[in-house]
């Protein structure tokens, strides 16, 4: 009896690993048991904002949030999505999105994005951290009286995209120049009426050979205007010309362009370089007398019917005279 119960009992222990083996076996081989990775936690640390420009109606503000990674070792792509709330209206103003790439455990990476939002009272600003599609963290923080906050001295909107030269009347060795400014509103605002001051100096002396006084107008967003102003200046030499614009006491905007009257070039063997002659007076245009808009003249033939003036009070006259000698 002994002996069977020892058989039994080994019997037994036999089947067990047998079915222990051949379950792991095939639960391996199923793929029930997987390994998992270690979950990943982050952390929205603390949030900056700084205004880099302050308009008249818009603001730019750079928010920097700082992303902590307290652990996980995927290597799965993160990305941070920034958004602004009004605070009056609690609706969404504007959103920003940004890759941030996989992120290492126990690392913290700052990240900046600027949002450029209308100057109104205040609003909430919300960093949300995904990792893929999975929302992982966030942040939020609050900006007040913006609507308060003084624009920029240098912002006028305006730039100086080109200019054009005419010589106006070449006399005595001086050449008078007609320079047409082009002044674009790049802003979303019309510009004020800027003082502006256009120079014209010789490009090796350094001399000024004239200078003048004029106004940038009123330009309404994303217009181009023109502005002229006659520049005189000796012949024969090479010119910057500078358009400075004023606000009050300080210059706000600069432009320039070149006139060159005694261009060098370069000769055939490039080695050495020699003054090309420009004889200016081919390019005077001069305005004409007879030059009257189309809508000031009148030919002869296309003059009203019946007397002329002239022959009326001619006319006028000579029954005035005959009616005297037969009265």
């Amino acid at each position: 009896m002994r002996k069977l119960g020892t058989r039994s009992t080994q019997t037994l222990f036999l089947r067990s690993f047998f079915l222990i083996f051949f379950v792991t076996i095939f639960t391996f081989g199923s793929g029930c048991i997987k390994s998992f990775e270690e979950e990943s936690y982050y952390n929205v640390r603390d949030m900056d904002i700084s205004a880099d420009r302050i308009g008249a109606a818009f603001i730019d503000l750079n928010v920097t949030t700082y992303v902590e990674k307290v652990q996980g070792d995927s290597a799965k792509n993160t990305s941070l999505l920034l958004k602004a709330y009004s605070r009056e209206s609690g609706l969404l103003e504007t959103q920003k999105k940004i890759e941030l790439g996989a992120l290492k455990k126990g690392t913290t990476k700052s990240v900046s994005q600027v949002l450029t939002l209308p100057k109104a009272e205040g609003y909430d600003l919300q960093s949300v951290l995904f990792e893929d599609d999975v929302q992982k963290g966030n942040g939020k923080i609050k900006v007040y009286n913006l609507d308060a906050l003084p624009a920029d001295v240098q912002e006028t909107g305006l730039g100086i995209p080109e200019m054009d030269f005419r010589v106006k009347k070449v006399e005595d060795g001086k050449v008078l120049v007609e320079n047409d400014i082009y002044l674009t509103n790049e802003g979303r605002e019309t510009s004020k009426d800027f003082r502006m001051l256009v120079k014209v100096r010789e490009m090796d002396a350094g001399l000024l050979a004239d200078k003048v006084w004029a106004h940038t107008g009123e330009i309404k967003p994303e217009a181009t205007v023109i502005q002229t102003v006659n520049l005189t200046m000796p012949d024969k030499y090479n010119y910057v010309v500078e358009v400075l614009i004023w606000s009050n006491d300080t210059i706000v905007e600069r432009g320039e362009d070149y006139i060159q009257l005694n261009p060098i070039v370069e000769v055939k063997d490039k080695s050495t370089t020699k003054a090309r002659e420009i004889q200016t007076s081919e390019f005077e245009n001069l305005v004409e007398a007879e030059e009257i808009p189309e809508e000031g003249y009148t030919s002869e033939k296309e003059a009203a019917p019946g007397f002329s003036l002239f022959l009326s009070a001619v006319l006028f006259c000579s029954a005035v005279i005959l009616r005297r000698r037969f009265t």
